[in-house]
């Protein structure tokens, strides 16, 4: 294994570590990151209500958990982020309810604590959290990476920008509008696709 990675991973937190962490942020009004500010401790906060929301009313559908319980490769998800980044929010719920659902090994690390992991894994050159990165348990091969957005919001945020140059505050509003809406589905079809490349099987499923 990537001596970088198994580093990152004997330093990593499980997920409701990581959500009690969020709450010593907040007690001490404060962020996660090499940078502190007050709207960082505020969008903290924020994330930890939206944080709270779905993990009370996620809901994976019948036909998802059928297909995905037929996953039973030997793996660990490692996910980098940060307690102020609205995104991950959204997605690593997600991300750990479908972890749950299989019984995949889930870790999460920070980004500004762990930068050599980071710089292995950029977004068209950028630290863009959060990031997933799937590892082979058995050989410590990274076998696929997902993030730092589900597909069709990075489609709507990519054709904002060509539109418009610069992401909005407006449109800011409006993704996390489309999250709400959403309700993680567009993320749970995208591990599901990338699943289906590690284990064929789960396409096979009605």
């Amino acid at each position: 294994m990537n001596t970088i990675i198994k580093n990152s991973l004997q330093h990593s937190m499980s997920y409701s570590t990581y959500r009690e962490f969020l709450k010593t942020l907040i007690e001490a009004n404060s962020n996660s990151g090499n940078e502190k500010s007050e709207s960082l401790a505020e969008f903290t906060k924020l994330n930890d209500k939206r944080m709270n929301r779905w993990d009370k009313t996620l809901k994976i559908s019948e036909e998802d958990q059928n297909r995905l319980s037929h996953f039973n490769d030997n793996i660990t998800w490692l996910v980098i982020t940060e307690s102020w980044c609205g995104d991950a929010a959204h997605i690593v719920p997600v991300l750990y309810k479908v972890a749950e659902l299989i019984n995949i090994n889930f870790r999460i690390v920070l980004r500004d604590e762990n930068l050599e992991l980071m710089d292995m894994f950029l977004t068209n050159g950028a630290s863009a959290v959060p990031k997933l990165i799937m590892i082979d348990n058995v050989t410590g091969e990274v076998l696929n990476t997902y993030g730092p957005r589900p597909t069709e919001a990075t489609k709507m945020v990519l054709d904002y920008k060509e539109k418009h140059g610069v992401i909005t505050a407006e449109f800011k509003e409006e993704l996390q509008h489309w999250y709400n809406n959403n309700k993680g589905q567009n993320i749970v079809d995208d591990l599901t696709k990338m699943l289906c490349k590690l284990e064929p099987s789960i396409c096979l499923q009605n």
